[in-house]
């Protein structure tokens, strides 16, 4: 009865969305792969991840541009967004766009994996908690 929780993986790095695939794979994840900040509006619309895990710096559609329409969108607004980025001076300004969490790249596994299960419990968390 229970669905397969989604995450959206967004990174203009390939090698960096398929190890972060594997590792939310492992934990019972259902990845699903983007390349920019435009497929993955495109992908957060049509399919409503659970979470989105997406790169600050994107060279075709940056992910903190990316993290404003989605926050913008009524179908997006909800969706946790964990951002990642090398740079710490984007640490703010995507905590202060909507971003649950920021981790600085390069970042452990596992802690990507405790913010991803952090920001669906809380969004879950709050959304049983909205008045109807």
């Amino acid at each position: 009865m229970s669905r397969s929780r989604t995450v959206l993986m967004v990174d203009d790095d390939n090698d960096i969305r398929q190890g972060a695939s594997l590792r939310l794979k492992a934990q019972g994840y259902e990845p699903i792969l983007a390349s920019d900040g435009e497929e993955a509006i495109a992908s957060a619309i049509a399919n409503r991840p659970d979470a989105i895990v997406m790169d600050v710096r994107m060279p075709r559609g940056d992910g903190f541009s990316a993290l404003v329409r989605l926050k913008e969108n009524e179908r997006t607004r909800r969706i946790p967004v964990i951002m990642l980025s090398a740079s710490i001076g984007d640490r703010q300004a995507s905590l202060d766009a909507g971003a649950r969490f920021f981790l600085d790249k390069p970042y452990q596994g596992k802690t990507l994996v405790a913010a991803v299960e952090t920001a669906i419990a809380e969004s879950n968390s709050n959304h049983r908690s909205e008045p109807a």
